[in-house]
């Protein structure tokens, strides 16, 4: 993992953030979770198969969500929306799309199943993790200021 993969990540996450009217007020800490999430895919996919990798990195991100929209009293889809920017198989879905045009079947299918498999990840991190009761994360902040 490199400083440039950091700074990517987190410029990248701003500035959509930043597209998508985010309140400046919450641009650095969106950039930071986007962050957070990109080093956890960074470093996992080492070890463990880039669609479980993506799995645990969206999850990470969908956790710093919940948990900083209670601290900062903002709703939780600015930070979530945001942070998973940097996980989005943009390339696998253009190279999809590339060689459904140019003829090459089988390399659109690999190519959209990779996607496939990404995207699913994401929903499934997103969907564990907002299975956790809102309290907990209410908790967690009060016990952070004690």
């Amino acid at each position: 993992m490199t400083l440039p993969l950091i700074l990517a990540a987190f410029i990248g996450t701003i500035s959509f953030s930043y597209l998508f009217n985010v309140p400046k007020r919450y641009l650095v800490t969106a950039g930071i979770i986007g962050t957070v999430g990109m080093i956890t895919y960074s470093l996992l996919s080492i070890y463990i198969a880039g669609s479980i990798a993506v799995f645990f990195s969206t999850a990470a991100i969908a956790f710093l969500s919940r948990t900083i929209s209670v601290k900062k009293k903002a709703p939780e889809i600015i930070f979530l929306i945001s942070g998973i920017f940097p996980l989005i198989p943009g390339a696998d879905i253009y190279w999809t799309a590339h060689y459904v045009v140019s003829s090459s079947l089988p390399q659109a299918l690999s190519s959209g199943r990779s996607a496939l498999a990404i995207c699913l990840s994401i929903v499934l991190g997103i969907t564990i993790i907002h299975e956790i009761p809102q309290v907990f994360f209410s908790s967690i902040m009060n016990h952070a200021k004690n």
